[in-house]
Order: structure tokens, then sequence, then C-alpha cells
């Protein structure tokens, strides 16, 4: 009985030292595999892919908050997949308020920067005139890239003549109705 309270006893004060910081090297013990840790790598700077993928998991499992802090420092550091990722949380008030402007300027970005989903959801806002100005032309243009890129729902929805019920469910319409 009293080994075993040693030892408890050992482990609980070894778990206090690991958790303390030296002024001289900064923190001895830190956390690796937390989504906390994710997102205070990619607050310090550090992206990568894999690093920025795992804002998907946040996001899924509810977390927005510290996936929008992720999706937002990798797509700063020009990660065209955590931009269309970006233009989603816009666009659904996750992690933030609603705000089509900022989901399409996301889109945007990462069209311009050639992300053939990012060419697709921008060619569907201009078609829609969803946080952007309405530009059925460009919008064409840019379902065409996405469309010879291989995503199959720009091909889809080129081959429905741009019928935006081809790629969305009408229940979805009264969010893009006009406002005026």
């Amino acid at each position: 009985m009293l080994k075993n309270a040693l030892c408890c006893a050992a482990i609980a004060l070894a778990g206090a030292v690991c958790a303390e910081t030296d002024d001289n090297i900064g923190q001895l013990n830190p956390e690796e595999m937390s989504w906390r840790s994710l997102v205070d790598r990619a607050e310090r700077g550090e992206t990568g892919m894999v690093l920025c993928s795992s804002g998907y998991m946040m996001t899924k499992s509810g977390d927005h908050e510290s996936a929008r802090k992720l999706f937002e420092a990798c797509a700063q550091q020009g990660w065209t997949g955590t931009m269309t990722w970006m233009s989603y949380m816009d666009n659904n008030g996750f992690g933030g308020e609603y705000d089509p402007d900022a989901s399409a300027a996301w889109d945007r970005r990462a069209a311009e920067l050639g992300d053939p989903i990012g060419q697709l959801n921008h060619g569907v806002n201009l078609l829609r005139g969803h946080g952007i100005a309405r530009d059925e032309q460009l919008g064409r243009q840019m379902v065409d890239r996405a469309a010879q890129a291989g995503i199959e729902a720009a091909q889809r929805l080129k081959r429905a003549d741009y019928d935006l019920d081809e790629i969305t469910p009408d229940a979805d319409n009264w969010r893009y109705a006009p406002l005026f």
C-alpha cells in the first residue's frame, strides 16, 4: 500500500516538473498531440499540408473557433485549400459571423492562385451574385477552368448549361435570393 502511494506521488511530482518552464530554455515539455498545440504552431507562423489540413477535423467536430484560427493562419501563408475552408466558415457563420462578402473574397483569392475548387466556388458566387457583383460571363469562365482541371461538380454544372440546381439543393435558394 505504501509502495503504491509513493509511486502515485512520484508520478504526480513528475507531471508537475514536466509542465514547468525554464526561463533559459523555454517550455520543458510542450503539448505535441493536441488541437491547442496545432493552433499554437499555426499562430506562430508554422504551416504545412498536415498542419493546415487538421482544421478539417476541428470544424467537422464542431470546434469552429480553433479551425478558423488554423485555417486563417494557413490561408495567410498561401495554402489555397484553407482559403476555400475559410470561405465555407464565413458563408455558414462558423467560428464567426455569417459574411458572404468575406466568403466570396476567400474563394476569389483561391481562384486567382489557381485552386480548382476556388475557381468553381468563385464561378458559382459570380453566377449567383452572392457576396460579389453578379458576372455571368466571368462566372462561366471560372466554372470552365474548374471543369478543365477535373472537378466533377464543375463538369456537371457546365453540362447542365450552368443551372445551379444541378450542384446545389433548391433548399438553399432562399440564401442566394437577391435582397432587393
